[in-house]
């Protein structure tokens, strides 16, 4: 049973980096269905006026505190616990589909992303076996899972946005069986080398958010004023725990 904390009522599981990995594997391993969701401020901020979106996140398997927002928060309560990006959470279960034979299918981003990150992954990892990708750009969901289906993929990447990718996810575990899903927003892009990774310094901080507003400077209505907001919000909860 993996511990968990509420951060504005919404769960965040609490473990380190390799357990949120073991968990993933053993779940594969065994047939499992599960869904992770990488989880970040904008995402409770989003839950909290969407009530459908609000139960996936509950009812979610794996929710691994993606934004260092998540990790201010749980740390305002006392709680330490490391921030498990998503792009380096993806490039572990690349490794470990590679090593273990798991059958990828990568769901997302634009026709151009999702063909240079298939071409790129296929190089970088002879033995990895990628069964299915398709771009982000459909109409027809059940299309989609049914080839996912088809393909026999058993961890399953998607970079549709959320909550767009994790309604997908959610649809794809009552779908399918033995599979694994990650909703991987941006990630994509990064790692077909689109956009850049924040440099370390940013990463080290916690502020790979800054850097990629500086870079997209689009993402500033985004992000402002729902981190902020968030924070404030965190803050009073703490104070309030404590009563």
């Amino acid at each position: 049973m993996i511990n968990t904390a509420k951060v504005q009522g919404f769960k965040i599981n609490l473990l380190k980096y390799e357990e949120a990995l073991n968990f993933v594997k053993t779940s594969l391993d065994n047939g499992e269905n599960i869904q992770i969701v990488t989880i970040n401020p904008e995402f409770i901020e989003a839950a909290k006026k969407n009530p459908d979106f609000a139960n996936v996140l509950k009812y979610a398997e794996l929710v691994v505190p993606d934004g260092v927002g998540i990790k201010l928060a749980l740390k305002f309560k006392g709680i330490n616990q490391e921030q498990i990006r998503g792009v380096d959470f993806a490039q572990s279960l690349i490794e470990l589909a590679d090593k273990n034979g798991y059958k990828l299918a990568l769901v997302g981003a634009k026709p151009e992303v999702n063909t240079k990150l298939v071409e790129i992954l296929s190089e970088k990892y002879p033995n990895l076996n990628i069964v299915y990708s398709h771009d982000g750009y459909f109409e027809n969901e059940d299309v989609i899972i049914e080839e996912i289906k088809k393909s026999g993929a058993n961890l399953v990447f998607t970079a549709l946005g959320a909550p767009k990718q994790e309604f997908f996810n959610d649809k794809l575990k009552v779908s399918l069986q033995g599979v694994a899903s990650i909703g991987l927003g941006g990630t994509f892009d990064v790692m077909a080398g689109c956009v850049k990774l924040a440099p370390p310094i940013y990463r080290k901080l916690g502020l790979e958010w800054l850097y990629r507003t500086i870079k997209q400077p689009e993402r500033f209505k985004r992000i402002f004023p729902t981190l902020p907001l968030f924070l404030f919000h965190s803050i009073i909860e703490a104070l309030g725990s404590k009563d």
